[in-house]
Formats: structure tokens, sequence, C-alpha cells
């Protein structure tokens, strides 16, 4: 049988395909902008035949419409691997799960049937001539699911792009339902002068040949912004959006000093524009790599100079960061933060930066805090922070004291706040009196 003729006996309805999928099944699905929406959207309308199916995925940009109905959970419950705006409010409810795991080792409970799976919902590329369909932007755990799975549902989509070293064979789908829709798009954030000064100090740190870890949302496209007088970077990270694009076409980033993968262009997911759907699609020079790959401590750490760049919702005094918890609310997750934290610490000439507004509700509240909020979880623990960032500075805590850790965050505080994180840690017994203090 022909890659075509295998391909032509696959395809099918999409009713029927989610149909596979029966009572007590676990899903895992593809996530962030290479999610299989017509997929999810179908096991939603079939729900009514459907009891205690299980529906894993990370980051949710679709309706998340089984985590919006009080009482779909009894026939679609979600555990999320990491929560989303759509989901958080399911999990503080209990209508939705929250497994903790760091996002290299996601792949791992696929594997070794920790969490087995019995479908798994992809999207991928059309079939080149081999019967190879690319995963596109979604690498990252979605192979591994794909590979462990009982059944797999693949929407292939004309519109997703093809880029390469991560493949499925048709001969490895079960099902397939053609598609031909946009990609879901994530716009850039607005930067306010805020991030601006943040973006500002973290570029600071970058020195030309450095190969950068970036996650989502205004600070790290800030950092951007500011590196346009550096040289030769190169991009070894979980993930990038649009603002790479343009600085390699300004020639800031070549890739020439990725000393793991030279010239390429590392990463296991991408969210971005059509802007960066149409440069990575058939770009031989975009590298897409499973997060056990990509993520691995053993791995990344061998990329010379890796600046690994992440946020935080607090840091405490003790410089423990919380960067996936409001108090007892799961807000995200910890997905590639300790991954990169670590592999930047052994990196030869590496960096791990925390980067963070210095307040939050509109100034009320300060994250730099004596310790953190009731309920919250440590993401990074204090052993493996480097350096912390705020608009009001950069504080070096690599090979400090818990007195010297205290006083450079209460330096990069908001100065507003400085004066009671002073005398909190003074009464803590951090900073031994307030005359020491004043006189650091």
């Amino acid at each position: 049988m022909s890659c075509q003729q295998e391909y032509e006996s696959k395809k099918t309805t999409l009713e029927s395909a989610v149909n596979a999928v029966k009572s007590g099944n676990r899903v895992v699905a593809g996530h962030a902008a290479g999610e299989p929406v017509i997929l999810i959207e179908e096991l939603v309308r079939q729900k009514d035949r459907l009891q205690n199916v299980e529906i894993v995925h990370m980051v949710p940009m679709g309706k998340c419409e089984y985590c919006q109905t009080e009482g779909m959970e009894k026939h679609i419950r979600h555990n999320a691997i990491f929560a989303g705006s759509p989901s958080r409010k399911a999990i503080k409810e209990n209508r939705a799960d929250y497994t903790p795991v760091f996002f290299s080792e996601v792949p791992r409970l696929f594997k070794e049937g920790i969490l087995p799976v019995d479908a798994a919902f992809i999207q991928v590329s059309e079939p080149d001539e081999n019967g190879d369909c690319s995963y596109g932007i979604s690498v990252d755990y979605t192979k591994a699911a794909a590979d462990s799975a009982r059944i797999v549902i693949a929407e292939v989509n004309k519109q997703m792009p093809r880029t390469f070293n991560s493949f499925i064979n048709i001969s490895d789908i079960d099902y397939i339902v053609e598609s031909d829709r946009p990609m879901v798009e994530l716009q850039p954030p607005k930067i306010t002068e805020l991030e601006q000064k943040i973006g500002r100090n973290v570029a600071s740190l970058v020195e030309d040949g450095s190969n950068l870890q970036l996650g989502i949302g205004a600070i790290p496209d800030a950092v951007l912004t500011f590196l346009n007088d550096k040289k030769d970077l190169g991009i070894h990270t979980e993930m990038f959006s649009d603002g790479v694009v343009d600085l390699y076409k300004k020639g800031v980033i070549t890739n020439k000093f990725n000393n793991l993968n030279p010239g390429k262009f590392t990463a296991t997911f991408l969210m971005g524009t059509k802007k960066l759907y149409d440069f990575v699609n058939n770009n031989p020079e975009i590298n897409m790599q499973p997060v056990d790959y990509t993520n691995n401590i053993m791995v990344a750490g061998r990329v010379d100079k890796l600046i690994a760049i992440n946020s935080a919702i607090q840091v405490d005094l003790f410089s423990q960061v919380c960067a996936d918890t409001l108090g007892y609310q799961q807000f995200s997750g910890v997905g590639g933060q300790v991954d990169f934290v670590r592999a930047a610490s052994i990196s030869k000439g590496g960096k791990s930066i925390i980067a963070m507004p210095s307040t939050a509700k509109n100034g009320a509240v300060s994250r730099i805090v004596l310790n953190l909020t009731t309920g919250a979880c440590v993401t990074t623990s204090r052993n493996d922070v480097h350096y912390v960032v705020t608009e009001y500075g950069i504080a070096d805590l690599r090979g400090k004291t818990v007195r010297q850790r205290a006083l450079a965050l209460i330096n990069i505080a908001h100065p507003g706040f400085r004066e009671e994180l002073t005398g909190q840690a003074c009464e803590a017994g951090i900073i031994p009196n307030k005359v020491i203090c004043s006189a650091n």
C-alpha cells in the first residue's frame, strides 16, 4: 500500500474519529497554539455518551469548554499540567485537577506508563512523499503522548507550518481528520514603561554570543527590544515568539555560537502570529525537538553562555521564588523554569535570571516579601537562584549569605516598601538589627 493509499484509508469524519474515545479513557491533547481545537470541540459535543474521561494538556488556547460548565467534570475532567486562564477557576473549584511536574519530565509520565495514554489528540502538517507529518509548532510532550498512546487521532491541518526534526508517519496514526484553518495566534503584548525598565536591566546581563531561553509575555518581549546592539546571539529555549524573528532579520541572532546545534533555533513549541509561523515553515534553521531534549538539564546545560530568563509572582527575603501559585490558588505551573534555571547554572558562562515588576495590584503590594503568601508553593528554591531583576535594579544572589541576599533584594524592591521590608527582616532576625541594616 502506498503512502497516499494508507493516508486515504485512515481519513474519516470528525465525529467518527472522536467516537474512538470511550468512557474512562485518558486523552492527552497537544497544547498552546498547536492545540487540535476541532478534536477537542468534538469531544465536548459527544460528552453525553461519555463518563469519567480525563483530558490532559498544558496551556489551553481554545475554549476549554470542559472547564466552563459545572457538572461537565462527570463527563470530561481536565488534568492540567500547566494552568491557564480558562482552567484556573475549575481547578480552584475542584472541577479540574493540577499535576505538578517539571516540563522536561512530562514525556516520562507517558512513556513509562505513570499516566497511561489511551488516546492522543494531535495536530500535524500534511504528510510529505514519505508519509511523514511534522509536529509543526508543538512537539513538546505531544510526540511522547502519540508514541505512547493506544490510539492516535490527528488533525491534519493544511496551515500547520512544517518544521524539521520531529515527525510522525501516517502508519503510526489511527484516524486522520483533515482541516484547513488558520493557526491559533498570540498577539504581542503591550510593552509599558515598566517592562521597558525591566527589559533594559535584563539585557545588560546578556553578553555577545549568548544563547537565550525566553518565556512569553511583556517582559521577555521587552528584553528583546534592548538586544539590538548585541552580536551573534543564539536560541536554545522551550519556546519563542515573534520578537526573535525581528532580531534574526536584523542580524543580531545568528546562532553562530550555539555550540550544541550551530546555526539552529532550538525549541520545543512556538506561540506567536502568522509572521512567526511563516518564518518557521520549511525553514531548515528551525530545530524542533521534544521537551525532554530541549529542557533536559544535561542537554541544555551543555550550551555555552545559556541565559535563562523567567518570571515570578513573588520572591521572599530568603530568595525563594514563587512563580505558579497565588496563595492556595494554582495560577500557572512550573513549566520549564526550574529546568532552565538549573541548566544555566551548569552552562559554561551561563546565567539564570528571574525578572518581575517590584509590585502588583497597581503598586499596592510588594512582590518582594518577607515570606511567601500563605499557601504559596516554592517554584525555584533559594539554592538555585542567581539573578533577580526588577525595574529598580539587579540582585546577584549567587554565593551570597542569607543576610546579603535579603539586603540585595530589599535594594531592588519598590522604594515605598523598602523601609517596611527592612524592619520585617530585622524583626525576623534575617538582619541582626536596624543599625546594621542602615549601615548596609
